[in-house]
């Protein structure tokens, strides 16, 4: 079954971090990545850029509108996620819980219900 492993932690820039600080969660995460490869559950990774990057899209009374920078004001961000594919939630939670950021934020486990292979719509299962 797939799970995509959203990892929330506080927004920081790199200067606030440290170049000490960043290295180290570099390598935290390349080995978390490695690790979930070499188990042979890891789908895709992506490592999200800062949110002040983000563009937001709603609707108010049948308009678009568009938004430069996060919908919600918050201390988090969304910084990344893991899609796996594993057994069952006790082995995504296994998973989830090694992810580096937990020790400084939520990992939000999520199943999918559906995703596509080959332009096909296929059913999680």
């Amino acid at each position: 079954m797939r799970y995509t492993l959203l990892l929330h932690y506080p927004e920081m820039d790199a200067a606030e971090l440290g170049e000490e600080a960043l290295a180290e969660g570099r390598q935290a995460f390349q080995s978390y990545a490695a690790a979930l490869q070499q188990a042979n559950v890891l789908i895709s990774a992506e490592v999200l850029q800062p949110s002040s990057s983000t563009t937001t899209l709603t609707t108010a009374d049948g308009a678009l509108r568009v938004q430069d920078g996060p919908f919600a004001d918050t201390k988090d961000q969304l910084g990344g996620t893991f899609v796996i594919d594993v057994a069952d939630l006790d082995a995504a939670i296994g998973w989830a819980g090694q992810a580096p950021s937990v020790e400084w934020g939520a990992v939000e486990i999520r199943p999918g219900a559906t995703y596509t292979v080959d332009g096909a719509w296929t059913p999680n299962t």
